[in-house]
C-alpha cells in the first residue's frame, strides 16, 4: 500500500484559488488511480475528483467540474488538485486517497480506495 500525505490547505476567501498536493509514498503510485475526496462538517465523506492510473483519465463530481483539475506526476509519485473559483460550499477537509495496483473499475466510490492520507483543511471565507 501507499500512504498518501496531503498538504497545500488553507484560508481563502471565496472565488480564490488553491492548490492541494498529494505525496504517495511506499508502493506503486503509478499503477494506481487517485483521488481527493472531501467531508465537511456534519456531512459524509464525498468524492471530488479521480485520475485513473492507466491513460490517466479525470472523473469530477458535477459541483467540481470546471473549477477543479486533478493532474499526476508518475515521475514524483504526486498528485495535484488545483482549485479555482472557490465557494464557501468548498469547505471541507480534504482527503487524497489511493486505489489498490492496477485497479479497473467506477472511481468514484470510497470502496475503490484502500489507502487515504489524513487530510487538509481548506475553509474558504466570504
Amino acid at each position: 500500500q501507499v500512504q498518501p500525505v496531503e498538504s497545500g490547505g488553507g484560508l481563502v476567501q471565496a472565488g480564490g484559488s488553491l492548490r492541494l498536493s498529494c505525496a504517495a509514498s511506499g508502493g506503486t503510485f503509478s499503477t494506481r488511480t487517485m483521488a481527493w475526496f472531501r467531508q465537511a462538517p456534519g456531512k459524509e465523506r464525498e468524492f471530488v475528483a479521480a485520475i485513473a492510473w492507466s491513460g490517466g483519465n479525470t472523473y469530477y463530481t458535477d459541483s467540481v467540474k470546471g473549477r477543479f483539475t486533478i493532474s499526476r506526476d508518475n515521475a514524483k509519485d504526486t498528485v495535484t488538485l488545483q482549485i479555482y473559483s472557490l465557494k464557501l460550499e468548498d469547505t471541507a477537509v480534504y482527503y487524497c486517497a489511493a486505489s489498490r495496483t492496477h485497479y479497473i473499475g467506477v472511481m468514484y466510490p470510497p470502496y475503490a480506495y484502500d489507502s487515504w492520507g489524513q487530510g487538509t483543511q481548506v475553509t474558504v471565507s466570504s
